[in-house]
């Protein structure tokens, strides 16, 4: 099953401060703030939610399409993409533009600082998703106005799709938040995220997800709740080898609804490996760093929830 990722293609060029931004900023002089930190170590990952997607649902054996826009600065990215075997089709570059990056940098208290540049994120309405022969999607944070685009392709292909807001959810206000919900089949927040959609549309989760399908909100250790046909399903915690770094977590865990969705699992198996995919990626460094194999995927599962349910 085709599958469409419409989302961000990012960098993130993390730095580490080897002391502590208290150490070299003075409260009382916060209005005149002026500072350098000499960052001796850095590293540049490849993310971005479509990116960490396609990547984690590729790792299972899906069929996932990236449909993003990307800047002049996109050679590195476009050559990950092919050496991983993840189609370009639909990715479009943007003359004059930067691919989305984020500089994020941290001290030794695990304290951040972070700027976010959008760049040819900005200009990602220009996809169409009715060009790309999809049979699922999804919707995950991407600029605005693509978000809403994309939602509304969807539907009117009448192609089935998760709405994921993420970190983009603050942009949308309540008739927009309930727009896209009655648009799409499905949808997903993290605990925060599915707490301000309340908070933003005044109904409570139980009243959103009549909406959908499906509604899934995850909730870091704590496992996850689907609320699908009148039922709250609880999804335990896969468990993990280490915690590393949760960047992408949430990227894997969709990853694993996605394939199960395509796939035809019910939903405690497609919960339980959407939460094996993100115990996977918390015990590796970015989001696209882990390297199994989908016969490793599968024992990792079996030694978490028991028999395979595929397998039967």
């Amino acid at each position: 099953m085709k599958t469409l990722i419409c989302g961000s293609l990012a960098y993130d060029n993390i730095m580490v401060f080897p002391d502590r931004f208290r150490n070299h900023i003075l409260p009382e002089q916060i209005h005149l703030l002026n500072v350098s930190f000499l960052v001796p170590e850095m590293r540049r990952e490849y993310g971005g939610c479509a990116g960490n997607i396609a990547y984690n649902l590729k790792l299972l054996g899906g069929n996932p399409y990236i449909m993003a826009t990307v800047g002049d600065d996109c050679a590195p990215y476009l050559e990950r993409l092919d050496a991983l075997r993840l189609p370009r089709t639909h990715v479009r570059q943007i003359a004059g533009s930067f691919t989305a990056q984020a500089f994020i940098t941290t001290d030794l208290d695990d304290n951040q600082i972070t700027a976010f540049h959008p760049g040819a994120m900005s200009f990602s309405h220009q996809n169409k998703v009715a060009d790309s022969g999809a049979q699922l999607g999804i919707v995950a944070p991407d600029g605005r106005d693509g978000m809403l685009q994309h939602a509304e392709d969807f539907a009117a292909a009448g192609i089935p799709f998760f709405f994921d807001p993420g970190q983009g959810l603050p942009m949308f206000d309540a008739n927009e938040l309930l727009h896209f919900l009655d648009l799409a089949d499905y949808a997903c927040f993290n605990s925060y995220e599915a707490r301000l959609a309340c908070d933003r549309t005044g109904q409570n989760i139980e009243q959103l997800a009549t909406r959908v399908k499906a509604l899934i909100v995850t909730s870091g250790g704590e496992g996850s709740q689907i609320y699908a046909d009148g039922e709250t399903i609880h999804i335990p915690c896969a468990p993990a080898q280490a915690i590393v770094d949760p960047t992408g977590c949430g990227d894997a865990y969709r990853a694993g609804l996605l394939y199960g969705i395509a796939n035809g699992y019910d939903w405690p198996t497609t919960g339980r490996l959407a939460a094996l995919m993100g115990a996977i990626k918390i015990a590796h460094r970015g989001g696209q760093n882990h390297h199994l194999t989908r016969r490793e995927i599968d024992e990792r599962y079996r030694q978490a929830f028991g028999e395979l349910p595929w397998a039967k």
